[in-house]
């Protein structure tokens, strides 16, 4: 067991706080092998967050060099640098780093992969200059453990081993563990502001004199001395991870990441072809990670099919290896610089962006990832067949979690996809579907939380996300009963789409009166519930970022996602109106191609200045973001337009790192800032979400088809001529949460409730009454219709509740006015 030494511990507890790195990323990665559990990402010219074992648990905020001759000149790769990361092998995520230092005569190397068969990341350096000028040069590593998550509390060790001495860090029973093939010279453990590595050689510009053993009880630094020969210019840093928990008899030992470290270091880095290295394995895994990608026709791309298959990479290096088929969101930590441990990054599972991800993965060939993901989501889905708004890979939801009804139904059309390609295998999602569907029905119609994750209401997304679920359910999964309960269901919020989702007093372009908004508002799912507020997107407000604007007045594009799964045709003129306007009021020409904003009046994102967003922050201004571009291609396709030019211009956005971003830079090129015209902001990079746009709008103009058109949703509501009538409700659903105060006479009142009751209603102010018991459905909905007659206009329908299983009254009536 290797000896933890602690004799001369760093004074200065508990140094200063450390937040995580930059968010725009210039590469990400891990190895495609089940054994190595560490992913890795790069952003400034340095190695940024590392997680273990999970792909949602960062233990590592940055990973750099210090270079120094000792007198004249003390460098700092993240600062002192310029760089260029490229991508030696296309068909892997390896990475190389090329950093030239600014005013000396030196190039430093980095060529970054994992160990394929351990937690173990591997970074083989090589200086480039004259010969008697390196031979000056002292080189440290400098690292800044967050174990388990958090910069604080951690604890940092030399570990004296028979290899000689490693640098150690723990939390929680989590241990990384540092080594070089060279060995190392000094090493010193301290605390972050106070006594580490930076501050000791940067801040004071002079070889280290600080030389701590130990650094216990919070923000921890480890520095190490490259202990070089003279002519050496190459080596290799190893930094493998464990857990390992005390037992009644034993403490919890780093020993497992040491051991990784000392095999890793017993093989080369890279060699002759034929024999085993670490690069070449590396190498190897990715280009056979998918046995039948997908070819895109020639043509299809502008860059060779680079972005393509890179982005089919990207977004399997998303999944865990653990929790098999839990893809997160990005491998990024928005504005990470100002964001402390207890914020959320991306990097979680969000069943939108996941099922995005898995159908991308779907469409580029890959058919093992998608079904993983599947069974993931079916063992993640709650008791009432919800879904949480994000969590973490073992199903723990972030705190503040709210109900998102879209990622109620991403799933089920993921089930879909799977089916119709033939791709389930032996598992069978009825269960997890109906549930879903359930799920839905119960918590609508309006949703908690849009696709932005931040109003309540009716959404044009949204509601297409749930009407295409719903049909698909019932088209595969359900019984003749059921699926006609689940149709009737999606035919009522389709027959309302235009009522809830189109102004048709728009002001926004003079010659265009209706068209569909972002949200109308409700306010009936917290607080204080405001049955009253009219279902009228013509006369309601909507509050963003602590402004009021008139709904009519506020718009994005998801309305095209009725366009992509069917529900409207691209022709539609109301459809064709709101493109108009989306034109108009949320487009942004830029270098790259036209980028589009989530919604005029967006608060998320970079401010003016280039101030880092946070949460409360005032200055907040949303930017474009390039995923819907690819929406927008999307559309042009179903409308009979060329989309190829919105291929390119998401290639353009990739840039040369070949990596989507969240947003992009709207502005002039903003100075002593990374932000470019067109170029990534600070929240994410890379978003899975876009790559997997592009990957979908490649492979859906490959085949002149909408990938993700479901044509069992298009032939119900845009059937052919001759064929099917189209789908067509008089249903009204009445619940807890949509207690309408008035409706046209003639329709059916449906109330469907989660438990059994009888309904005592009377159409003649209780001079007489009927009672009747609730329908029991398989998706253990139970439900009531009364249906009216136009004759009964002016008449109130009354009614109220008896509760079966207690034997009790609801104690209070419920009134729906019936008008012409």
């Amino acid at each position: 067991m290797a000896n933890l030494l602690q004799s001369n511990s760093a004074p200065g507890a508990p140094g200063n706080p450390l937040n995580w790195s930059r968010a725009d990323k210039d590469a990400v990665g891990t190895a495609y092998s089940l054994s190595s559990q560490v992913w890795y990402t790069s952003a400034g010219g340095i190695l940024t967050e590392i997680y273990f074992p999970d792909v949602d648990t960062p233990q590592v905020r940055d990973f750099q060099l210090i270079i120094t001759d000792g007198t004249t000149f003390f460098h700092d790769t993240q600062k002192d640098f310029t760089y260029q990361c490229t991508f030696p092998e296309p068909q892997a995520l390896s990475f190389q780093l090329t950093s030239q230092a600014i005013g000396q005569p030196y190039t430093v190397v980095q060529d970054v992969i994992a160990e394929p068969g351990a937690s173990c990341l591997l970074v083989r350096t090589t200086l480039q200059g004259a010969q008697p000028f390196l031979d000056k040069l002292h080189v440290y590593a400098l690292l800044a453990p967050h174990m388990a998550g958090y910069g604080a509390e951690n604890a940092a060790y030399r570990a004296s081993t028979s290899n000689g001495d490693r640098l150690v860090a723990t939390r929680a029973n989590y241990w990384l563990a540092l080594g070089a093939d060279c060995g190392f010279g000094m090493t010193s453990c301290g605390f972050v502001g106070v006594n580490d590595g930076w501050t000791d050689i940067i801040a004071n510009k002079r070889l280290p004199v600080w030389n701590y053993d130990s650094a216990k009880g919070g923000y921890v630094a480890l520095t190490a001395e490259i202990k070089r020969a003279p002519g050496q210019n190459e080596f290799v840093l190893a930094l493998a991870f464990c857990i390992d928990e005390a037992t009644p008899i034993t403490q919890s030992s780093p020993n497992n990441a040491l051991t990784a470290i000392s095999e890793a270091l017993s093989y080369p880095f890279d060699g002759p072809a034929g024999t085993y290295s670490h690069l070449q394995a590396f190498n190897q895994g990715w280009k056979a990670a998918v046995p039948t990608p997908f070819v895109p026709k020639p043509g299809t791309t502008g860059d060779g099919d680079s972005l393509f298959n890179k982005s089919r990479n990207i977004l399997l290096a998303h999944e865990d290896k653990t929790a098999d088929g839990a893809l997160v969101a990005s491998l990024s930590i928005p504005w990470g610089q100002t964001i402390t441990d207890l914020a959320c990054g991306y990097h979680m599972v969000w069943p939108r962006d996941m099922c995005q991800s898995a159908i991308a993965l779907l469409a580029a060939g890959e058919e093992d990832a998608p079904l993983r993901g599947l069974m993931f989501l079916a063992s993640s889905q709650s008791a009432d067949g919800s879904f949480h708004q994000k969590f973490f890979i073992d199903g723990e939801p972030w705190p503040g979690d709210c109900s998102q009804l879209d990622e109620y139904s991403f799933p089920v059309i993921l089930a879909y996809h799977l089916s119709e390609a033939g791709l389930l295998q032996q598992f069978d999602p009825t269960g997890m579907v109906l549930a879903a569907t359930r799920a839905l029905i119960m918590n609508g119609p309006m949703t908690q939380q849009e696709r932005w994750e931040e109003l309540e209401g009716y959404s044009p997304s949204t509601l297409a996300s749930n009407i295409a679920a719903l049909v698909c359910a019932a088209d595969k999964w359900a019984d003749p009963a059921t699926a006609q309960f689940l149709l009737e269901y999606a035919d009522f919020l389709e027959a309302h789409l235009e009522a809830w989702c189109v102004t048709t007093q728009g002001t926004l372009l003079p010659d265009v009166s209706q068209h569909y908004v972002r949200i109308l508002p409700t306010h009936v799912k917290g607080g204080a519930r405001d049955f009253d507020f009219p279902e009228d997107p013509n006369v309601v407000q909507v509050t963003l970022w602590n402004q009021t604007y008139d709904a009519r007045d506020v718009v994005d594009a998801g309305f095209l996602e009725l366009v992509r799964y069917g529900v409207r045709g691209a022709d539609d003129p109301i459809i064709v109106n709101s493109v108009k306007v989306v034109d108009a009021i949320i487009k942004k020409s830029l270098l790259q191609g036209p980028g589009f904003y989530r919604y005029n009046h967006d608060g998320y994102g970079q401010g003016d200045l280039g101030q880092d967003w946070y949460a409360g922050c005032s200055f907040g201004v949303g930017r474009p973001w390039p995923l819907h571009t690819g929406e927008r291609g999307h559309y042009e396709l179903s409308a009979g337009n060329d989309p190829k030019p919105y291929i390119r211009y998401l290639e353009a956005f990739a840039g040369s790192r070949g990596l989507l971003p969240e947003q992009v830079w709207d502005m002039p090129n903003l100075q002593n800032t990374p932000f470019v015209t067109g170029g990534p902001t600070g929240s994410a990079m890379p978003l899975a979400w876009a790559h997997a746009e592009y990957i979908k709008l490649v492979r859906s103009v490959s085949d002149n088809r909408v990938f993700d058109r479901l044509d069992v949703v298009a032939n119900r509501y845009q059937p052919t001529a001759g064929g099917t009538p189209r789908a067509t409700s008089t249903l009204e659903v009445w619940n807890f949460d949509r207690q309408l105060p008035s409706m046209a006479a003639g329709k059916t009142v449906r109330i469907p409730l989660d438990v059994p009751f009888r309904l005592r209603w009377s159409i003649d102010n209780w001079n007489t009454w009927q009672d009747t018991t609730s329908a029991a459905t398989a998706v253990a909905i139970y439900y009531v219709d009364l249906p009216t007659q136009a004759a009964q206009a002016g008449s109130p329908l009354t009614f109220t509740f008896f509760w079966t299983a207690s034997q009790t009254w609801q104690g209070a009536n419920f009134s729906i006015a019936l008008h012409l």
